[in-house]
């Protein structure tokens, strides 16, 4: 056998369900390979897997590949189950799957597996790498903030008892922008809700890595960085690297699309780009009042619309749903919405190339749901932000991008106590905004700032960057550090007794 440090690291994957983790992690194991002498295998989900995932995973490099768990059974879980829950299930149904995997993998090449890397809501699957002595790690595909939360989200429960939007006081956490129990994640707002204890559950599980690698840099996260460090010195926490920002670069292909083709008719600056990620879903009466306010606001607008939920603000997630007759979503617009605004607005279905429009010149700003990835997309093309969060982590985002220490975001829509952005105050707080972030003084700190971030983003991801560095050092951890290969029979047997 060679010696372990001749042997190109081989680190295993495994992202979640979902669009916005795939991609990620497709691109983490292209950096791997291409730049820090990796070979890579990206572990994905047959459940819950979308077109989407097949496109990421289309263009992987030499010594990356991808290979899926079989399909297991989600029959049991109620109709109205959160997608958490459901990737959860998905998750904990298929470690026997991934165990039988991991084995083969073990003893099929001279590097077996260096490190085993799984996705922020995969962290069940850190116990399996453990008991088959695999060094593992967290992909968090999200910030800093967030998963400084999630591993807080135990001694929350433990010392709470109301539920988390009734919280007296605000929520501090070392380094971090000082938080309103309503703004943490989505799925611990409802103790009642089995998700609940499944997001205890995550934050314990969280303790299991030996460090997490984390879709976030300095200049956006620059004080949680330097009190996660302080934590994990003294052993509290795994250690974090801040390997981000992972974003796609713009291409080419999309200069024949029709948002590429109408912005080009457009001044610069002038339009404001409306989407609200690959799951974002609106209300068929939320759709109406964004429609009511965006003509009201009397500014350029490119809309991106996806079919209306009444029950679920994150239907789209695992893609189009079915809804009966209608086939196209721009049906649910008000009637006359697309003759009064035309010329001024465009809305297209379903689908818009974010990275290409975000990097057009005609764009001047970026009305959001605040997912991450859409945010991280936002600072690498220097556009600021209006934040309309909806589900998951995105409402702790938006106070962090409307906070002064980021300033991303110029303002932020509030709904009503009934969870709706009321026509009134989308045609007045939304136009005002959208005015403000074009061209008042808040809108000019928010573009200046937009300017920083992307200069610094673009050092973060440069050859020879911070990004770079912090991965050519979790790397020289993993190297030389696979399970021995002479311990997998014995690693197998132990599985069948």
């Amino acid at each position: 056998m060679a010696p372990a440090h001749a042997v190109a690291p081989h680190v295993v994957l495994l992202p979640s369900p979902g669009a916005g983790h795939v991609a990620p992690a497709a691109q983490l194991a292209a950096r791997l390979a291409t730049h820090h002498g990796c070979t890579a295998t990206i572990v994905t989900h047959t459940n819950l897997t979308t077109a989407r995932h097949s496109s990421a995973l289309a263009s992987l490099p030499r010594g990356v590949t991808a290979t899926a768990l079989p399909e297991v059974s989600l029959d049991d879980l109620p109709a109205d189950a959160r997608i958490e829950t459901r990737v959860f299930a998905v998750v904990r149904r298929t470690l026997p799957h991934l165990r039988e995997l991991l084995l083969s993998l073990l003893g099929s090449s001279p590097a077996g597996v260096t490190v085993f890397l799984t996705d922020m809501l995969c962290p069940a699957a850190l116990a399996l790498a453990a008991e088959l002595g695999i060094p593992r790690y967290v992909f968090f595909t999200s910030n800093l903030l967030c998963l400084t939360s999630l591993l807080y989200t135990p001694e929350l429960a433990r010392t709470t008892a109301c539920e988390c939007r009734d919280l007296p006081e605000p929520v501090v956490l070392p380094g971090c922008v000082p938080l309103h129990g309503a703004d943490l994640v989505d799925p611990v707002q409802d103790r009642t809700n089995p998700v609940y204890q499944l997001m205890v559950e995550l934050g314990l599980d969280y303790l299991l890595a030996d460090g997490f690698l984390v879709n976030t840099f300095d200049a956006m996260e620059h004080e949680t960085l330097v009190a996660f460090k302080e934590l994990s010195d003294k052993g509290v926490y795994p250690p974090a690297y801040a390997v981000g920002p992972f974003v796609r670069s713009p291409s080419s292909e999309g200069e024949n699309d029709t948002c590429i083709r109408w912005l080009d008719d457009q001044q610069d600056g002038s339009v404001l780009y409306v989407c609200f990620g690959t799951g974002g879903t609106l209300s068929t009466e939320q759709t109406a009042e964004l429609a009511a306010g965006l003509e009201a606001s009397g500014q350029r607008f490119l809309w991106v619309v996806r079919f209306p939920s009444n029950n679920d603000k994150s239907a789209s997630y695992f893609g189009v749903t079915h809804h009966g007759d209608a086939a196209d979503p721009l049906s649910y617009l008000p009637e006359g919405f697309l003759e009064r605004t035309k010329g001024a607005g465009l809305a297209v279905p379903l689908w818009a190339p974010q990275v290409e429009i975000l990097n057009h010149r005609g764009v001047g700003g970026f009305l959001s749901h605040c997912g991450w990835n859409s945010t991280l997309e936002a600072v690498a093309a220097g556009v600021p932000m209006l934040a309309w969060p909806l589900f998951a982590e995105q409402g702790m985002n938006a106070v962090m991008l409307s906070s002064e220490r980021v300033g991303l975001a110029a303002l932020r829509v509030r709904p009503d106590d009934d969870g709706v952005v009321t026509r009134e105050e989308v045609a007045l707080a939304v136009a005002l905004a959208v005015r403000e972030l074009m061209a008042r003084d808040k809108g000019a700190a928010a573009r200046k700032k937009a300017r920083e971030l992307r200069a610094a983003a673009e050092v973060a991801a440069a050859p020879g960057g911070p990004q770079q560095q912090a991965l050519e050092a979790v790397v020289g951890e993993w190297k030389g550090r696979a399970v021995e290969p002479q311990n997998v029979q014995d690693l197998g047997e132990d599985s069948e007794q």
